[in-house]
């Protein structure tokens, strides 16, 4: 709707206060654009307005506070028109630069990415914290870490709650104070310092140098031995310890296997893991607990948590399966921890953080 209201075309009408200054005149796309947001508001109809350049709000804006009674025949010809112009759009593309790279987010190498944003930034006339709120929380917290108190108070105070108030509790006990504390001046900071600063933080964010890998290294090993052999993983992890003890603790808090699951799962979420996982994977996992003490409880918590009729149909194939071997017992509860993963991330399901209660 925001872009079909820059595109009405000229309707040969006149607003009415207009005739006092030399007789009828074809309005402009602006005015036109005025007459449609102020009938939709009279009607009660919320518009993203938010959508469009700030400078075309605030011309919209000024347009209205310049206008004053329009007849029946301009109102009903513009209407019209605009509702013309919705019906002949078959497709509609993104405004700007960064609207089309949103858009191919994905689609499009990381490299070619940031090259386009750099130049979206270093062009674009619009709003550096429309882009700013879209960027990872790791990336953020570097810069509030390395930035002035004042600087990062602004930041804040720019970002969504949510995602201002997880960067505060990421930064050190004294700076979150300190920062917590400048946000209470930043009142009477001018909006035009806010954009330099949006601006100057785009520009630093963007010339990071691009990265090979997407996830940490913590991560990237984390979900290594995820689906290694306990005892790959076991070795590997008791090797880092003399190497690096600090790496070792990261990597085994991002370490995810099926021991987890009654820690980490809530369970209301079973019922999706189960339909993710393949009928005889979840049979080998079930008789697999019975010569392996380790997996009883997350055998049990799953069960627990699933329709009854199935977990009793469960414990009958896998009591009528005998001893399973190490390595099917391996492959099914790996093949049970990467559906929970897969639903992790597509937002499917939360897991329960290690400091909290499942």
């Amino acid at each position: 709707m925001s872009q079909a209201l820059a595109r009405i075309r000229p309707v040969q009408r006149a607003v009415s206060i207009d005739r006092d200054e030399g007789g009828p005149r074809p309005l402009s796309r602006r005015e036109k654009a005025a007459i449609i947001v102020r009938l939709l508001l009279a009607e009660g109809t919320p518009i993203p307005l938010t959508s469009l350049p700030e400078d075309m709000q605030e011309g919209l804006t000024e347009q209205m506070a310049r206008m004053r009674m329009v007849d029946r025949e301009t109102m009903t010809a513009v209407v019209e028109e605009f509702v013309n112009e919705l019906e002949a759009v078959g497709l509609s593309f993104p405004g700007g630069l960064e609207g089309a790279i949103a858009v191919m987010d994905g689609h499009i190498s990381p490299d070619a990415a940031t090259r386009l944003r750099r130049q979206a930034g270093a062009s674009s006339k619009g709003d550096p914290w429309e882009r700013l709120v879209t960027m990872p929380p790791e990336s953020l917290l570097r810069v509030l870490e390395e930035e002035s108190i004042e600087v990062a108070a602004v930041m804040l105070s720019k970002l969504p709650v949510p995602k201002a108030a997880d960067l505060l509790g990421r930064l050190p006990g004294e700076k979150a104070r300190r920062v917590a504390y400048a946000v209470s001046m930043t009142g009477n900071v001018e909006p035009e310092t806010v954009r330099r600063i949006g601006r100057s933080l785009v520009t630093q964010l963007e010339a990071e140098p691009p990265r090979a890998f997407s996830a940490t290294p913590v991560e990237r090993v984390g979900a290594i031995l995820n689906v290694s052999a306990a005892m790959t993983r076991d070795e590997v992890l008791k090797g880092l310890d003399e190497t690096d003890a600090a790496f070792a603790e990261q990597v085994r808090k991002a370490i995810f296997t099926f021991q987890h699951v009654p820690m980490r799962v809530a369970g209301r979420d079973i019922s999706k893991i189960v339909r993710a996982v393949d009928q005889p994977r979840l049979v080998a996992v079930v008789a697999a607990a019975q010569s392996r003490p380790e997996l009883v409880e997350g055998v049990e918590f799953m069960l627990a948590n699933m329709s009854q009729r199935m977990a009793q149909a469960l414990r009958e194939e896998g009591a009528g399966r005998g001893r399973i071997k190490d390595k099917e017992a391996e492959d099914a509860t790996n093949a049970v921890v990467a559906a929970i993963r897969q639903l992790e991330t597509a937002g499917e399901i939360v897991l329960v953080s290690e400091e909290e209660d499942p």
